[in-house]
């Protein structure tokens, strides 16, 4: 794939604003499936190019929403899709930055939306016509307002979100039942405190005769940032990251989250030490009853044959809140688009929502409510006892540096990480977390 210095709009500002939205990735080659040139034009407005990053099971659910509304009729069918799946994380940003810049984008594009930050304010994207979306039957009422105020740049909405997936809890039924950490209808009961928190992993701990709580995130780039997230917006705090100013983080607020996290990981009752992978393992192997991970991971989960629960993250300091990303699709800016093919690309992605029950399956919350309110939803299991996460979520703060993939999420996780691990107190981590945030934010906004 080649995007040449003669291609339409393409200039040297638009290629250098196009690589830096990519958060300084460099462009590599990826994986890529689909037939033929995904920048090829058709003289069929419903034969749509599509990006995305679905790789893994999600891409074979991707695939069967797809085959769902091609062919036929109807108002959800008739589409001919031209699908390129690109290697998740810098290098998918970097070259859909690139397509945007040089106007010969795909039609329809997903984009976690807290990235949206990088890529709509530099031209990157062309915003969603709310009034066709309307005439396909997508509003905004179908949307938690938490999720639909992070889909807009400047009052604008330049994307459409198809999930929320947030980073919950996992349990061991028998084991929670066994600590006596279930209510009467057998889900988890409400934690609401982190000395509830600390005595909940003690209880589970004494059954499993091993451990109580599992955290993966050793050598990890994002988990720590994720459980910090979510837990310090509980405190009522905002993690503001302005364009061009000083980090504004309620220090104080921040050392109790560290301090607790420190408590909490012990490295006796609870394991300090284990990355990714062994705390999955540990949690499968019954070596621990509690899981702290994304709604990512439900599908292997399930598989293990544990009687699987699973809820929010509890509410430990006071204000509901549940650290999230979601995946959206958005409209990668071409210079000159068909006016009938951008039409049929607002009715594809409203096809599309309508089939996210079957993206369900892989334990994302569909951000389509009226989804939600299908029976069927109501008996996935344990999804539907996590979607009320999605009234609460906190994505990463809007910044053109933060988001899934960036090199935010590792340079607050690597002092936070230290801290679990022992090698600096609560204060100097949190210290070296706004540092970080500040060194960032000295640097000029590419796209502002």
């Amino acid at each position: 794939m080649s995007f040449e210095s003669t291609a339409p709009g393409f200039s040297r500002r638009k290629l250098l604003r196009a690589g830096l939205a990519g958060a300084g990735a460099l462009l590599v080659s990826g994986t890529a499936a689909g037939c033929g040139n995904p920048l090829a034009s058709s003289s069929d407005p419903s034969a749509l190019t599509v990006w995305d990053l679905f790789s893994g099971g999600d891409g074979m659910l991707m695939d069967e929403m797809i085959s769902a509304v091609s062919g036929g009729s109807g108002r959800d069918a008739g589409f001919s899709v031209n699908r390129t799946i690109l290697d998740w994380g810098a290098s998918y940003y970097t070259k859909l930055a690139m397509s945007a810049a040089g106007g010969r984008a795909s039609d329809v594009a997903a984009l976690h939306l807290s990235r949206l930050a990088a890529y709509a304010p530099g031209g990157l994207l062309d915003p969603w016509d709310l009034d066709l979306l309307a005439e396909f039957g997508v509003t905004e009422e179908n949307f938690a307002p938490a999720v639909w105020r992070r889909a807009q740049h400047d009052g604008t909405v330049y994307a459409i979100p198809l999930d929320t997936h947030p980073f919950i809890v996992f349990y061991d039924r028998q084991v929670a039942d066994r600590a006596g950490l279930l209510d009467s209808s057998g889900a988890l009961a409400p934690i609401d405190s982190p000395e509830a928190m600390i005595e909940a992993g003690e209880a589970l701990a004494a059954e499993t005769g091993r451990s109580g709580v599992l955290f993966g995130h050793v050598t990890d780039t994002s988990q720590n940032w994720r459980l910090f997230a979510g837990l310090y917006a509980q405190t009522g705090s905002t993690f503001g990251l302005p364009d061009g100013g000083e980090p504004q983080v309620d220090r104080e607020a921040a050392v109790r989250v560290v301090s607790f996290l420190q408590r909490l990981f012990d490295g006796r009752t609870n394991p300090n030490n284990l990355d990714y992978a062994s705390a999955m393992a540990s949690f499968l192997g019954g070596r621990g009853g509690l899981y702290l991970s994304g709604a990512w991971e439900l599908p292997t989960l399930r598989e293990s044959g544990i009687d699987l629960g699973a809820a929010p993250l509890p509410t430990l300091f006071g204000e509901p809140a549940v650290y999230a990303d979601s995946h959206a699709f958005v409209l990668p800016h071409q210079d000159n688009p068909d006016p009938e093919r951008r039409r049929e690309a607002h009715r594809y992605v409203a096809a599309i929502l309508r089939q996210s029950l079957t993206w369900a399956t892989a334990g994302h919350i569909p951000a389509y409510q009226p989804v939600l309110a299908e029976p069927e939803y109501a008996e996935l299991e344990p999804q539907s006892s996590y979607a009320s996460a999605m009234e609460v979520v906190v994505l990463d703060p809007p910044a053109w540096f933060t988001g899934a993939g960036s090199d935010f999420h590792s340079r607050m996780t690597q002092p936070l990480q230290t801290a679990l691990l022992g090698g600096l107190s609560a204060e100097r981590a949190v210290d070296r977390m706004i540092r970080e945030a500040d060194t960032l934010l000295s640097k000029p906004n590419p796209v502002g």
